[in-house]
């Protein structure tokens, strides 16, 4: 058996039918069995329930409700000799050994020789899990550590023992690669793996402090978070989203893991406050709050806050310290603070970094794989490792020996030295035997940061610039703040279409930060509406239609890697190219109605050309039109490269990669294989359906205005969105070129930018986040 073409997953509890959820977003078809509950008539009600919620779930299991489909329910009772016909079978039940072992015993039984056998235990060593069991099944059988939740979270660690059999951890790997989109990472078997491992360290140590030197979760939360690269959760915010009612379980277990000499057991202890707002019901987001809640408070809700001292709930107020303020990104700055933040992030950090020095021999093969293990399972933005050498080496350990800790002897081989360097392009890191080794990355995998080590731009401003990626093809990179869209990226781009024209083949539109492009930057075009600068505005839209179409019709092929978000502008880019290999994880939509504009940089004509030619759609000037009014008006965000698909921001012939890591170099071979024979598109000739078209999406906003479901503005907006799509005054027997819809969007526009609701929508959208509902 050398390839996974099904997978059954037993337990459809939260982690086992997020599993098998995301083994269906890779279109691989699985089996989902779980027990035949007590009384019930229907013997699958587990899985189908379990089926039935997720397709209700925000943020969703599936990348499409369509892919549902390809889970089949059943139960372990009747159902098990299906998993004969399954080349990997994924064991999510509780964490008890007997059932476990029992279940092994069944499944060894009926499935096929060959066939892998894993379990998605957090807490129970390998060892211990095929103690007893025959020689074959603990030869295919391995650890998939997978978190939760399953599709977004990229980390999966494996863990195999000296008896697994050759190829069963590749085999395994390479699907989860490949199809799932995950980083795997190779751990020992050792209590809680590594993610865990160092996790459960950090949160408690920073639980423990925070209650010990007075701080409230705010405080904890701002110290523990920006200065040291980790979510603005910090560490109550992130118990809160993981659940208060799991952490007693899993720190209690750790503890009875661990060898008594483990410094873990120093920071260990139980809390009488979390014990307490858990049998209060307060068990995180998923119950009534935890740490935080929401309260209302004459009509409205508030976000409250736990004393934790008292255990009791006040308004939560924004925390407010020199040194969080002062250290910004810095994490030594931030470490060296002598106000209260500093001592305590220097008390959590400390110690946490020093543990990451002392289990990494222990649970890893190396130190890139700690650092890969806390960025993929628990968002940090730089590893432990990465982490210490910000700080400086030497720093810990100065920190450490003034604090009485001990210093771990890989921080000691590392003293005078870094964890990470870079000699002549290549990035090296210090192996446990105190010898420097180059960071590889897996064959397929081409990342623009190393590229960027080794070069310098082609071309490139203070907002993008141009790389030589190989093979001919260049990569245009955006760089701003979440790679907002101004004057000076549009610069770029057409200075960027010129140099690819006369130096290489093709060219793709990608970047590594956490989003393709928040669309255009609203903030200058606030600033621009206050003092009335109108012709500077209208100039910046012309000049964006500009550089859109020359990017469309450019003589060699454009290719856009989106990942993370791509709004607005940033959707009307990737609507101009060629063609588009998104990652699977892409967020896509025209979303100006939100802050009381329309799409005016070409996104309204792309998406009527679109669907005008989607031989499933009905024909004619009508649907079309009202297709993208439909999807337009309501600013809709298609939640992955499949539902992009379903909305036409992708064409059905795009590409979906689904491992982040690999988007770069898919994209690449993409435009490469578009190279020969490539010819421009033809510009496309609209006939829309005019004022009769305009009066009939005006009366749908009428509508959903008397449902209570629009609101004045919203009327507003979709008037100048329904004349755009309408065609303004044409009639079905006229024909339209794309500049005549280019110009009904940069009219309505302007005359939305104008109105005193659009500001107010846009001020709104800058200081909230979120949109007026005006």
């Amino acid at each position: 058996m050398t390839s996974i073409k099904q997978v059954a997953v037993i337990g459809a509890g939260v982690m086992g039918a997020g599993i098998a959820a995301h083994i269906a977003n890779s279109g691989t078809p699985v089996l989902l069995l779980d027990i035949v509950p007590a009384g019930s008539k229907n013997r699958n009600a587990v899985a189908e329930g379990a089926v039935a919620k997720m397709l209700k779930t925000d943020p969703a299991p599936f990348m499409s409700k369509r892919v549902a489909k390809l889970i089949t329910c059943g139960n372990i009772e009747d159902d098990l000799d299906k998993l004969s016909k399954c080349d990997w079978i994924v064991e999510a039940v509780i964490e008890r050994l007997d059932i476990k072992q029992d279940l092994y015993r069944k499944i060894d039984a009926v499935r096929a020789k060959g066939s892998v056998v894993s379990s998605n235990t957090s807490t129970i060593p390998l060892a211990t899990l095929i103690d007893g069991m025959g020689d074959g099944f603990a030869q295919d059988f391995i650890i998939t550590h997978f978190f939760n939740p399953p599709r977004y979270m990229r980390l999966l660690e494996l863990v195999g023992s000296n008896v697994t059999r050759n190829g069963v951890i590749d085999m395994v790997e390479q699907f989860a690669d490949h199809k799932l989109g995950k980083t795997c990472v190779i751990c020992h078997d050792k209590p809680g793996f590594i993610a865990n491992r160092l996790g459960v360290y950090w949160i408690q140590a920073a639980m423990v402090e925070a209650m010990d030197r007075g701080l409230t979760v705010e405080e904890a939360d701002s110290v523990i978070g920006r200065p040291f690269g980790i979510p603005k959760t910090g560490v109550f915010g992130l118990m809160d989203l993981v659940g208060l009612d799991l952490m007693p379980h899993v720190q209690s277990s750790m503890a009875g893991a661990l060898d008594k000499s483990d410094p873990f057991h120093s920071i260990y202890r139980e809390s009488d406050l979390v014990g307490k707002l858990i049998a209060d019901g307060y068990t995180g987001r998923k119950g009534k709050g935890g740490f935080y809640r929401l309260n209302r408070e004459g009509g409205e809700k508030v976000k409250e806050s736990v004393n934790l001292q008292t255990g009791e709930f006040a308004r939560s107020e924004k925390a407010r310290l020199e040194s969080v303020r002062s250290a910004g990104k810095d994490p030594r700055k931030m470490m060296e603070a002598k106000d209260k933040g500093g001592l305590y992030g220097r008390a959590v950090m400390a110690k946490t970094l020093a543990y990451a020095a002392f289990i990494a021999e222990e649970a890893a093969n190396s130190i890139v794989d700690v650092d890969d293990a806390m960025k993929l399972g628990y968002a940090w933005k730089t590893g432990p490792f990465e982490l210490i050498d910000a700080i400086g080496v030497d720093t810990l350990i100065a920190m450490l020996e003034a604090d009485g800790i001990e210093v771990p002897a890989l921080l000691k081989k590392a003293a005078g030295k870094s964890f990470y360097k870079v000699e002549n392009g290549t990035l090296f890191f210090l192996g446990f035997d105190g010898k420097y080794a180059d960071v590889v990355r897996p064959d397929g995998v081409l990342l623009l940061e190393d590229i960027k080590r080794k070069s310098e731009p082609v071309v490139g401003n203070r907002a993008a610039s141009l790389w030589d990626i190989g093979d001919g093809v260049a990569c245009l990179e955006f760089h701003t703040k979440m790679n907002a869209l101004d004057a000076d990226v549009l610069g770029m781009i057409k200075t960027s279409i010129r140099t690819v024209k006369k130096q290489f083949k093709a060219m793709v539109i990608y970047n590594e930060g956490s989003n393709f492009s928040a669309g255009a930057n609203l903030g200058l075009a606030l600033f621009a509406a206050n003092i009335a600068a109108w012709p500077e505005i209208e100039n910046l839209v012309e000049t964006g239609q500009e550089t859109y179409k020359a990017l469309k019709y450019s003589p060699f092929p454009v290719v856009g890697a989106p990942s993370g978000m791509a709004l607005g502008g940033g959707c009307e880019v990737l609507l101009h190219c060629d063609a588009v290999q998104a990652h699977g994880e892409t967020y896509i939509g025209l979303v100006e109605p939100g802050v009381g504009l329309i799409p005016a940089w070409g996104g309204c004509k792309e998406m009527i050309r679109r669907w005008s030619e989607n031989p499933k759609f009905p024909k004619g000037p009508m649907a079309p039109s009202a297709k993208a009014f439909e999807i337009i008006s309501v600013a809709t965000v298609a939640k992955s490269a499949m539902e992009a698909k379903e909305n036409l921001f992708f064409r059905e012939g795009d590409g979906i990669t689904m491992n982040r890591n690999r988007l770069l170099a898919d994209a690449k071979a993409r435009a490469l294989s578009m190279v020969d024979g490539y010819e421009a598109p033809e510009e496309f000739t609209y006939r829309l359906p005019g004022e009769s078209a305009r009066v009939a999406f005006e009366m749908a906003v009428d509508g959903f205005y008397r449902l209570g479901k629009a609101t004045d503005y919203d009327r507003v907006v979709a008037g100048e969105l329904a004349r755009v799509l309408a065609g303004g005054d044409t009639d079905v027997t006229e024909e339209l070129s794309e500049d005549d819809i280019l110009e009904l969007e940069r009219e309505g526009f302007m005359r939305l930018v104008r109105n005193e609701g659009t500001m107010a929508r846009v001020e709104h959208m800058l200081l909230t986040g979120k949109p007026l509902r005006n």
